[in-house]
Protein backbone atom coordinates (compact mmCIF):
# COMPACT_ATOMS: atom_id res chain seq x y z
CA UNK A 1 0.00 0.00 0.00
CA UNK A 2 1.34 3.41 -0.89
CA UNK A 3 1.80 6.04 1.77
CA UNK A 4 -1.45 7.91 2.33
CA UNK A 5 -1.21 11.69 2.60
CA UNK A 6 -1.94 13.09 6.05
CA UNK A 7 -4.54 15.47 4.61
CA UNK A 8 -6.62 12.43 3.57
CA UNK A 9 -6.57 11.22 7.15
CA UNK A 10 -7.52 14.70 8.40
CA UNK A 11 -10.47 14.71 6.01
CA UNK A 12 -11.46 11.25 7.27
CA UNK A 13 -11.42 12.61 10.84
CA UNK A 14 -13.81 15.39 9.84
CA UNK A 15 -16.23 12.99 8.13
CA UNK A 16 -16.07 10.58 11.07
CA UNK A 17 -16.64 13.27 13.71
CA UNK A 18 -19.30 15.21 11.84
CA UNK A 19 -21.14 12.14 10.58
CA UNK A 20 -21.17 12.83 6.86
CA UNK A 21 -20.07 14.75 3.81
CA UNK A 22 -21.93 18.01 4.46
CA UNK A 23 -20.26 18.78 7.77
CA UNK A 24 -16.83 17.86 6.44
CA UNK A 25 -17.48 20.01 3.38
CA UNK A 26 -18.22 23.01 5.59
CA UNK A 27 -15.01 22.65 7.61
CA UNK A 28 -12.69 21.65 4.77
CA UNK A 29 -13.91 23.97 2.03
CA UNK A 30 -14.24 21.04 -0.38
CA UNK A 31 -17.50 20.11 -2.10
CA UNK A 32 -19.45 17.13 -0.72
CA UNK A 33 -18.78 15.27 -3.96
CA UNK A 34 -15.03 15.80 -3.58
CA UNK A 35 -15.11 14.70 0.06
CA UNK A 36 -17.02 11.57 -0.94
CA UNK A 37 -14.54 10.77 -3.69
CA UNK A 38 -11.60 11.25 -1.32
CA UNK A 39 -13.15 8.82 1.17
CA UNK A 40 -13.61 6.21 -1.57
CA UNK A 41 -9.95 6.67 -2.52
CA UNK A 42 -8.91 6.28 1.13
CA UNK A 43 -10.84 3.03 1.36
CA UNK A 44 -9.11 1.78 -1.79
CA UNK A 45 -5.68 2.78 -0.43
CA UNK A 46 -6.25 1.12 2.95
CA UNK A 47 -8.05 -1.91 1.54
CA UNK A 48 -10.73 -1.49 4.23
CA UNK A 49 -14.38 -0.42 4.21
CA UNK A 50 -14.45 2.54 6.58
CA UNK A 51 -18.07 3.74 6.38
CA UNK A 52 -21.61 2.49 6.14
CA UNK A 53 -23.22 5.04 3.84
CA UNK A 54 -26.89 6.00 4.06
CA UNK A 55 -29.18 8.94 3.41
CA UNK A 56 -28.82 9.99 7.05
CA UNK A 57 -25.02 10.15 6.95
CA UNK A 58 -21.82 8.16 7.24
CA UNK A 59 -21.49 5.63 10.08
CA UNK A 60 -18.14 4.08 10.91
CA UNK A 61 -17.54 0.37 10.35
CA UNK A 62 -15.36 -1.52 12.86
CA UNK A 63 -12.37 -0.84 10.58
CA UNK A 64 -13.37 2.82 10.40
CA UNK A 65 -13.56 3.03 14.20
CA UNK A 66 -10.13 1.39 14.48
CA UNK A 67 -8.66 3.94 12.07
CA UNK A 68 -10.32 6.77 14.03
CA UNK A 69 -8.77 5.49 17.27
CA UNK A 70 -5.31 5.29 15.68
CA UNK A 71 -5.57 8.78 14.19
CA UNK A 72 -6.79 10.30 17.47
CA UNK A 73 -3.73 8.85 19.19
CA UNK A 74 -1.57 10.44 16.49
CA UNK A 75 -3.36 13.76 16.99
CA UNK A 76 -2.81 13.60 20.73
CA UNK A 77 0.92 12.99 20.24
CA UNK A 78 1.14 15.81 17.71
CA UNK A 79 -0.61 18.20 20.10
CA UNK A 80 1.81 17.31 22.89
CA UNK A 81 4.72 18.11 20.59
CA UNK A 82 3.02 21.33 19.50
CA UNK A 83 2.41 22.40 23.12
CA UNK A 84 6.07 21.67 23.93
CA UNK A 85 7.19 23.72 20.92
CA UNK A 86 4.86 26.62 21.76
CA UNK A 87 6.05 26.71 25.36
CA UNK A 88 9.58 27.36 24.10
CA UNK A 89 8.33 30.15 21.85
CA UNK A 90 6.10 31.79 24.43
CA UNK A 91 3.02 31.30 22.24
CA UNK A 92 0.91 28.80 24.19
CA UNK A 93 -2.85 28.64 23.59
CA UNK A 94 -5.25 27.16 26.15
CA UNK A 95 -8.24 25.57 24.41
CA UNK A 96 -11.54 25.59 26.29
CA UNK A 97 -14.68 23.73 25.16
CA UNK A 98 -18.02 24.74 26.64
CA UNK A 99 -21.72 24.68 25.86
CA UNK A 100 -23.64 27.71 24.66
CA UNK A 101 -24.59 29.17 28.02
CA UNK A 102 -21.43 28.48 30.03
CA UNK A 103 -19.49 29.96 27.10
CA UNK A 104 -21.74 33.03 27.27
CA UNK A 105 -20.96 33.41 30.97
CA UNK A 106 -17.24 33.00 30.33
CA UNK A 107 -17.22 35.65 27.61
CA UNK A 108 -19.25 38.01 29.81
CA UNK A 109 -16.53 37.61 32.45
CA UNK A 110 -13.54 37.20 30.14
CA UNK A 111 -11.30 39.49 32.18
CA UNK A 112 -11.58 37.04 35.08
CA UNK A 113 -10.33 34.17 32.89
CA UNK A 114 -7.49 35.77 30.95
CA UNK A 115 -5.73 38.68 32.59
CA UNK A 116 -3.29 41.34 31.38
CA UNK A 117 0.21 39.99 31.45
CA UNK A 118 -0.77 36.36 30.84
CA UNK A 119 1.71 34.68 28.54
CA UNK A 120 -0.90 32.56 26.77
CA UNK A 121 -3.82 32.99 24.42
CA UNK A 122 -7.29 31.55 24.99
CA UNK A 123 -9.32 29.66 22.38
CA UNK A 124 -12.99 29.02 23.18
CA UNK A 125 -14.93 26.35 21.25
CA UNK A 126 -18.70 26.65 21.70
CA UNK A 127 -21.08 23.77 21.09
CA UNK A 128 -23.48 21.32 22.66
CA UNK A 129 -21.47 18.22 21.82
CA UNK A 130 -19.41 16.48 24.50
CA UNK A 131 -15.96 17.98 25.03
CA UNK A 132 -13.33 15.42 23.99
CA UNK A 133 -10.21 15.76 26.12
CA UNK A 134 -8.88 12.20 26.00
CA UNK A 135 -7.10 12.95 22.74
CA UNK A 136 -6.41 16.58 23.62
CA UNK A 137 -8.86 18.16 21.20
CA UNK A 138 -9.36 20.61 24.08
CA UNK A 139 -7.38 21.39 27.23
CA UNK A 140 -10.35 22.21 29.47
CA UNK A 141 -13.98 21.23 29.06
CA UNK A 142 -17.29 21.64 30.87
CA UNK A 143 -19.41 18.50 31.13
CA UNK A 144 -22.80 17.61 32.57
CA UNK A 145 -21.50 14.34 34.01
CA UNK A 146 -18.39 13.04 35.74
CA UNK A 147 -15.96 11.63 33.16
CA UNK A 148 -15.31 7.91 33.19
CA UNK A 149 -12.15 8.10 31.09
CA UNK A 150 -9.18 7.03 33.20
CA UNK A 151 -6.89 9.75 31.85
CA UNK A 152 -9.18 12.67 32.74
CA UNK A 153 -9.32 14.70 35.95
CA UNK A 154 -12.50 16.46 37.05
CA UNK A 155 -13.68 19.09 39.52
CA UNK A 156 -17.31 19.24 40.62
CA UNK A 157 -18.74 22.75 40.13
CA UNK A 158 -22.27 22.19 41.45
CA UNK A 159 -25.75 21.63 40.04
CA UNK A 160 -27.55 23.16 37.07
CA UNK A 161 -31.33 23.64 37.15
CA UNK A 162 -33.80 24.36 34.33
CA UNK A 163 -37.26 25.89 34.09
CA UNK A 164 -39.79 27.12 31.55
CA UNK A 165 -39.62 30.86 30.84
CA UNK A 166 -42.05 33.33 29.29
CA UNK A 167 -41.95 37.06 28.60
CA UNK A 168 -42.36 39.02 31.83
CA UNK A 169 -45.73 40.68 32.42
CA UNK A 170 -47.18 39.36 29.18
CA UNK A 171 -50.94 39.83 28.98
CA UNK A 172 -51.31 36.07 28.99
CA UNK A 173 -48.83 33.24 29.11
CA UNK A 174 -47.91 32.10 25.62
CA UNK A 175 -49.30 28.64 24.97
CA UNK A 176 -46.92 28.00 22.10
CA UNK A 177 -43.32 26.88 22.39
CA UNK A 178 -40.05 27.86 20.79
CA UNK A 179 -37.24 25.34 20.52
CA UNK A 180 -33.97 24.42 18.88
CA UNK A 181 -34.47 22.41 15.69
CA UNK A 182 -34.91 18.74 16.54
CA UNK A 183 -31.78 17.56 14.73
CA UNK A 184 -29.74 20.13 16.68
CA UNK A 185 -31.36 19.33 20.05
CA UNK A 186 -28.49 17.39 21.62
CA UNK A 187 -28.82 18.36 25.28
CA UNK A 188 -31.59 17.11 27.56
CA UNK A 189 -33.18 20.54 28.03
CA UNK A 190 -33.24 21.09 24.26
CA UNK A 191 -35.03 17.77 23.72
CA UNK A 192 -37.57 18.42 26.50
CA UNK A 193 -40.12 20.37 24.34
CA UNK A 194 -40.16 17.56 21.77
CA UNK A 195 -40.87 14.99 24.46
CA UNK A 196 -43.52 17.02 26.24
CA UNK A 197 -45.03 19.57 23.84
CA UNK A 198 -44.13 18.49 20.31
CA UNK A 199 -47.51 19.54 18.92
CA UNK A 200 -47.22 23.10 20.24
CA UNK A 201 -43.84 24.21 18.86
CA UNK A 202 -44.43 27.37 16.85
CA UNK A 203 -40.86 28.29 15.91
CA UNK A 204 -37.42 26.70 15.87
CA UNK A 205 -33.88 28.02 15.61
CA UNK A 206 -30.63 26.18 15.03
CA UNK A 207 -28.79 27.61 18.04
CA UNK A 208 -29.85 27.87 21.72
CA UNK A 209 -28.54 31.44 21.89
CA UNK A 210 -31.66 32.70 20.07
CA UNK A 211 -34.22 31.13 22.39
CA UNK A 212 -34.35 34.04 24.91
CA UNK A 213 -34.72 36.49 22.02
CA UNK A 214 -37.81 34.63 20.80
CA UNK A 215 -39.29 34.50 24.30
CA UNK A 216 -38.72 38.25 24.76
CA UNK A 217 -40.48 38.84 21.44
CA UNK A 218 -43.52 36.94 22.70
CA UNK A 219 -43.10 34.07 20.23
CA UNK A 220 -43.63 31.46 22.92
CA UNK A 221 -42.24 29.78 25.99
CA UNK A 222 -38.89 27.97 26.19
CA UNK A 223 -36.87 25.75 28.50
CA UNK A 224 -33.72 27.54 29.66
CA UNK A 225 -31.04 27.06 32.32
CA UNK A 226 -32.13 28.99 35.39
CA UNK A 227 -28.90 30.98 35.47
CA UNK A 228 -29.81 32.31 32.03
CA UNK A 229 -33.51 32.96 32.52
CA UNK A 230 -33.20 34.34 36.05
CA UNK A 231 -30.57 36.87 34.97
CA UNK A 232 -32.79 38.25 32.20
CA UNK A 233 -35.06 41.03 33.53
CA UNK A 234 -37.50 40.55 30.64
CA UNK A 235 -38.15 36.88 31.41
CA UNK A 236 -39.94 35.09 34.23
CA UNK A 237 -40.38 31.48 35.23
CA UNK A 238 -43.60 29.69 34.38
CA UNK A 239 -43.95 27.24 37.24
CA UNK A 240 -41.10 25.65 39.14
CA UNK A 241 -37.93 23.87 38.14
CA UNK A 242 -38.06 20.81 35.89
CA UNK A 243 -36.66 18.17 38.29
CA UNK A 244 -35.68 15.57 35.70
CA UNK A 245 -33.38 18.04 33.91
CA UNK A 246 -31.29 18.99 36.94
CA UNK A 247 -27.73 17.70 36.73
CA UNK A 248 -24.26 18.20 38.13
CA UNK A 249 -21.61 20.16 36.25
CA UNK A 250 -17.90 19.35 36.02
CA UNK A 251 -14.76 21.04 34.79
CA UNK A 252 -12.60 18.43 33.07
CA UNK A 253 -8.91 18.31 32.06
CA UNK A 254 -6.48 15.75 30.71
CA UNK A 255 -4.73 14.29 33.73
CA UNK A 256 -1.27 14.65 32.19
CA UNK A 257 -1.78 18.30 31.20
CA UNK A 258 -3.64 19.73 34.20
CA UNK A 259 -0.41 20.73 35.96
CA UNK A 260 0.83 22.84 33.07
CA UNK A 261 0.93 26.38 34.51
CA UNK A 262 -1.26 28.00 31.87
CA UNK A 263 -3.91 25.25 32.02
CA UNK A 264 -3.93 25.24 35.80
CA UNK A 265 -4.31 29.03 35.85
CA UNK A 266 -7.29 29.03 33.48
CA UNK A 267 -8.94 26.06 35.22
CA UNK A 268 -8.56 27.69 38.64
CA UNK A 269 -10.04 30.96 37.40
CA UNK A 270 -12.93 29.21 35.65
CA UNK A 271 -13.63 27.18 38.80
CA UNK A 272 -13.70 30.33 40.95
CA UNK A 273 -15.96 32.17 38.50
CA UNK A 274 -18.46 29.36 37.96
CA UNK A 275 -18.66 28.50 41.67
CA UNK A 276 -19.43 32.15 42.41
CA UNK A 277 -22.62 31.62 40.37
CA UNK A 278 -23.47 28.30 42.07
CA UNK A 279 -26.78 29.50 43.53
CA UNK A 280 -27.90 30.82 40.15
CA UNK A 281 -26.84 27.62 38.41
CA UNK A 282 -28.80 25.59 40.96
CA UNK A 283 -31.91 27.74 40.51
CA UNK A 284 -31.86 29.02 44.09
CA UNK A 285 -32.19 32.71 43.21
CA UNK A 286 -35.61 33.81 41.99
CA UNK A 287 -36.11 35.86 38.85
CA UNK A 288 -35.84 39.60 39.19
CA UNK A 289 -39.05 41.32 40.13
Amino acid sequence: MKNTAWDSYQLFLQVARLGGLTGASGTSGLSPATVGRRMLELEQETGRTLFVRSQTGYRLTPDGQALLDHLQEMEAAARKVDAWRQSGEGGVTVRVAAGTWVAWLLTENFSAIRMPGDGFALSLTIGETRANLSYRESDIGIRAFEPDEANLAARLLGEVAYAVYVRRNAAEAAEQWVAVAEDEAISGYLRWPYRNASGSIAATVNRPRSLPDLVRAGAGRAVLPCFVGDLDPELQRLGGEIPELKHRQWIVMNNEDRHRPEIRAVADRMTKLLKSYSDLFAGKRASRS
